[in-house]
């Protein structure tokens, strides 16, 4: 099975480039991996927040995930005969989660409602922000066509069954909703491949946490599917690849998609509704609405006059005068709204800069005594 369009139109990039002996899309991965907002993913929050414990899940660590996952699902079809390019797969994986918040969806959801809510903020459209305009100091990534279209189309949130590529060409600029589809089948098998990573992953960890035993997770999915992740991952890829080799879309069977709902809803019902994290998402959501209102209320003051942030002796304003010192021409040029840039800022944040900005803000700093 091939993509409806040319590969010439996947490869197609902003800014022409000669392909060099790595390959476009494992071009791609190296440009993604070697960018600050990648780097930044081992310290942002998978599901638990700000963890201490080396064994609990990251952002980073997840997005790997979903890379192998999509990758492995590509090369199982090519053995039935389809024409699939792991590499892409591999690319979007990396790539998909570049725009995500400090403290996983509760930064999101706090954002979103800061800009007024209706899909004001989105993470898969912030993660095609960041990797076509955000990153090198508002250079972009320069990344090929096909891996942009799968990151913006890459949602995970959603349940369906079977996907097939969109067969009219996505405009990407004037994405505004996670209701897109990948022009790819690579894209639409990542946007699986989220799904199988995240929910047995988060099991582990909320076992760990003393949030659930083994023993609170229904025994018809024990016996279908198992509880460790590699169980789950191997049960549903193989599953799909199994599924989909003789069709033309992807998809799960009718047995294994109604245990993913049902994985899904154990998921939310003792994880992700949890009290404790729901506490942790309201201390979330207090820290970037005051960082927010005090970083906007800052630029609004001081706009690109750098020497005033750099009076200050409050790191995170010298901070903030250091990024727009480095993203003015971007924003200047792209006539970016004051509020867009506070959200790109607080957006690339990590959960622990996120922490130690809001205590400079907070708490004073203690008085020396000669």
């Amino acid at each position: 099975m091939k993509n409806f369009f040319q590969k010439e139109i996947f490869l197609q990039r902003t800014q022409n480039r000669q392909a060099d002996i790595r390959g476009d899309f494992f071009r791609d991965q190296t440009a993604i991996i070697h960018s600050t907002a990648f780097r930044r993913l081992k310290n942002k929050t998978q599901v638990f927040f700000a963890p201490e414990n080396d064994h609990i899940c990251t952002r980073i660590e997840h997005v790997l995930h979903v890379a192998t996952i999509a990758a492995t699902i590509c090369k199982g079809l090519n053995n039935y005969g389809w024409d699939l390019d792991s590499d892409m797969a591999y690319a979007i994986g990396l790539g998909h989660d570049l725009g995500h918040t400090p403290f996983g969806h509760a930064g999101e959801t706090t954002l979103n409602k800061i800009l007024g809510g209706n899909n004001a903020f989105i993470h898969e459209i912030n993660s095609y922000r960041q990797a076509q305009y955000l990153a090198n100091k508002g250079q972009g990534l320069n990344l090929c066509f096909a891996v942009k279209d799968g990151i913006i189309c890459h949602n995970g949130e959603q349940d369906e069954q079977s996907l097939k590529p969109a067969k009219k060409l996505n405009d990407l600029d004037t994405i505004k909703n996670r209701q897109v589809i990948s022009n790819s089948f690579e894209g639409c098998i990542t946007r699986f491949a989220d799904k199988i990573a995240y929910l047995g992953r988060d099991i582990e960890d909320a076992i760990i946490a003393g949030f659930i035993t083994k023993n609170d997770i229904p025994n018809y999915i024990v016996k279908e599917i198992g509880t460790k992740n590699g169980q789950i991952i191997n049960t549903l890829v193989i599953d799909l690849i199994e599924n989909s080799k003789n069709n033309s879309q992807i998809g799960f069977s009718d047995e294994k998609y109604n245990l993913l709902l049902t994985l899904k809803d154990f998921n939310y019902k003792y994880i992700y509704d949890h009290r404790t994290l729901k506490e942790y998402d309201a201390f979330c959501d207090k820290i970037i609405t005051n960082l927010f209102e005090y970083l906007l209320n800052l630029f609004e003051k001081n706009k690109f006059d750098f020497p005033k942030y750099e009076e200050s002796n409050i790191q995170l304003n010298n901070n903030f005068g250091n990024y727009l010192s480095g993203m003015e021409n971007f924003y200047k040029q792209n006539k970016e709204t004051d509020k867009q840039i506070i959200t790109d800022y607080i957006s690339g944040m990590t959960d622990f800069f996120a922490l130690d900005s809001i205590k400079q803000i907070t708490i004073p700093k203690p008085i020396v005594f000669k």
